[in-house]
């Protein structure tokens, strides 16, 4: 993902978000305040006859030290794509990336209702870890989640 990818990029964010059952966010942030909350690493973008068709990056989950091998994935595919492989194809590099760069666990927090998004975590490993009831309101509504995780087949390797 480069600057040059950032309108793309945040076009589909803006995309995601309208559906409702992608993120809590109501607004794409701009790029200081993406470029601030993820990771240096991992920011990847899929593209189709030289159009965007997707982007995934990752977040830390908390600036202890302890959890500097967890992250969490955000994923999002334009309108016009879904259905075609983007999404698989993103997170499987974005794994191969993360492991690269010394991550162990990546997590992902879907709504319940949004399932192509669950399928697609649970393609590539992850694993529901947990349901959280009426964790935070979107538009003044109560929305639960699932707590999706998958950890890295090199852990304990070292």
């Amino acid at each position: 993902m480069s600057e040059e990818d950032w309108e793309s990029v945040k076009a589909i964010y803006q995309s995601g978000i309208a559906t409702g059952i992608a993120t809590f966010e109501t607004a794409a942030p701009d790029r200081v305040k993406f470029d601030l909350s993820h990771l240096k690493f991992g920011r990847l973008v899929a593209t189709i006859n030289n159009e965007i068709a997707g982007w995934a990056a990752l977040s830390p989950v908390s600036g202890r030290a302890v959890y500097s091998g967890v992250a969490e994935v955000s994923i999002y595919i334009a309108e016009h794509h879904r259905g075609k492989g983007v999404g698989q194809l993103l997170l499987k590099e974005l794994i191969a990336e993360s492991e690269k760069n010394g991550i162990w666990t990546l997590q992902a927090s879907v709504f319940t209702e949004n399932t192509p998004s669950i399928s697609l975590h649970k393609s590539v490993g992850f694993r529901v870890v947990g349901f959280r009831e009426r964790i935070a309101r979107r538009n003044g509504q109560w929305k639960d989640n699932f707590l999706l995780e998958r950890r890295s087949n090199i852990v304990g390797q070292e």
